[in-house]
């Protein structure tokens, strides 16, 4: 079972890019790459833990019908990052830890790509740990 259907792929990439703003600029091939890090991550932990990346999605999406009467994705803007700002500093910590563990996957997902370490100046030598040698 993919870890994420096509809906779901859609909602990662549209908080994605409020999240890792550079995200909005990557071509197909970078989607693609995206989509596969974090993919291949998620193939790699226990279902029950996919399941719950799935349901904070589902949550992520409907919650603001709570406060402002419209979904994550209805909402302009600004108020898609002041929601995201107060899931990060203000929610209960269980929202907080759920909101962090899929900002991991989104910058694992954008940072990992090792074609656009150049664009974000980072660049690792291939040979890992010659600078502790030295």
């Amino acid at each position: 079972m993919a870890p994420l259907n096509e809906s779901q792929w859609s909602f990662l990439h549209l908080v994605g890019r409020r999240v890792v703003p550079p995200l909005a600029n990557l071509d197909d091939a970078g989607r693609a790459r995206f989509r596969t890090i974090i993919a291949n991550a998620l193939a790699e932990r226990p279902p029950g833990v996919r399941a719950q990346i799935r349901a904070f999605l589902t949550l992520l999406r409907l919650a603001p019908l709570l406060r402002w009467g419209r979904t994550f994705s209805q909402l302009p803007g600004e108020r898609q990052d002041r929601f995201l700002r107060w899931l990060q500093d203000e929610a209960p910590a269980r929202l907080r830890q759920g909101f962090w563990g899929l900002k991991t996957l989104l910058f694992m997902g954008y940072y990992g790509q090792a074609e656009l370490g150049a664009s974000f100046a980072y660049t690792p030598s291939p040979t890992g740990n010659e600078y502790l040698l030295a």
